[in-house]
């Protein structure tokens, strides 16, 4: 794999661990060789599972495969709903969409509320390490700046990710990414008028910044399902002075537990598939992440 391509969708692993998120569900086991769906597997037998949140009807969620009046249409806008997927056309099956990477061990939608594509913004916020006299600083082994992004601390599972969040039905990208950033390394939905108005001028900066596209598609994330999966457009906003950013206060809000600045390097140890976003933000900025300065790209877990 050549610097700064996004990595080609391989198997996904996350997506096939146990318990699932948040319950005590154990997956049917799927390995290696059985993920792909052209592999024939007669003995097939998935768990299926549905959270009861899901099922309660939130305005998030689609209504059950059966129900009166429900005719989604997949692999195309429905109504509001963004049923396309990222990676292309899905089959689908028994009135159910089918994971296009493969299969997961589970079907019905576990957590997620759509059936087929939920799909994600990710916003990778990130500026340069300084030291105190306002220099970048430059890592000890690989001579190259480092770089920092905001992170945050998931509350249903504790690890760190990035701020991102699900797209609204009808929302464009570039909003939700400023909207989910906001909620969940801001806490705007906790602030004033007055902070808000300001907060707004400052993100208006930001997101009119430097930027590039990191990544667009299909994650290998552990809440996805046969019939339920997780994609997203991961987007890179770099504060080159770092000014903007010093000007917002990061306080932890919505969905997030902790907020903070974290140096970029290959030990990062991150939600779903969130590393390899931010290795690519690295490579894209000519950026520290490996300790082995001979060490160009690592090929890392594919998303």
């Amino acid at each position: 794999m050549s610097c700064g391509r996004a990595p080609k969708k391989s198997l996904h692993s996350k997506a096939r661990t146990s318990p699932y998120p948040g319950s005590k569900v154990e997956r049917s086991h799927v390995p290696n060789d059985k993920v792909d769906w052209l592999v024939e597997w007669e003995d097939y037998s998935p768990v299926e599972y549905t959270a009861n949140s899901v099922l309660a009807g939130p305005k998030w969620a689609d209504p059950e495969i059966g129900v009166k009046n429900f005719a989604p249409n997949f692999n195309e806008k429905d109504g509001q709903v963004e049923r396309k997927s990222q990676s292309g056309p899905y089959n689908v099956e028994n009135g159910r969409p089918r994971n296009p990477v493969g299969r997961t061990g589970i079907v019905g939608r576990g957590l997620l509320g759509r059936w087929g594509p939920n799909h994600a913004a990710d916003p990778l916020i990130t500026r340069w390490k300084r030291d105190v006299s306002g220099n970048k600083e430059v890592h000890p082994l690989s001579g190259k700046n480092i770089l920092q992004f905001i992170a945050i601390k998931r509350k249903d599972c504790g690890e760190w990710a990035i701020p991102g969040g699900m797209v609204d039905p009808g929302e464009k990208l570039s909003a939700a990414l400023k909207r989910e950033f906001s909620e969940e390394a801001l806490n705007s939905l906790q602030k004033s008028s007055t902070e808000k108005e300001e907060m707004e001028k400052q993100l208006n900066r930001l997101f009119s910044q430097d930027h590039f596209e990191v990544y667009k598609g299909y994650v290998d994330d552990p809440r996805n399902t046969d019939n339920a999966w997780m994609e997203t457009e991961a987007v890179n906003y770099h504060d080159e002075s770092g000014e903007i950013m010093d000007s917002l206060h990061l306080e932890a809000g919505d969905d997030a537990g902790k907020v903070k600045w974290v140096d970029i390097g290959e030990k990062l140890r991150l939600y779903a598939s969130h590393a390899e976003f931010i290795r690519l933000v690295a490579e894209k900025r000519g950026a520290h992440w490996s300790e082995d300065p001979n060490l160009g790209c690592r090929v890392g877990a594919g998303i």
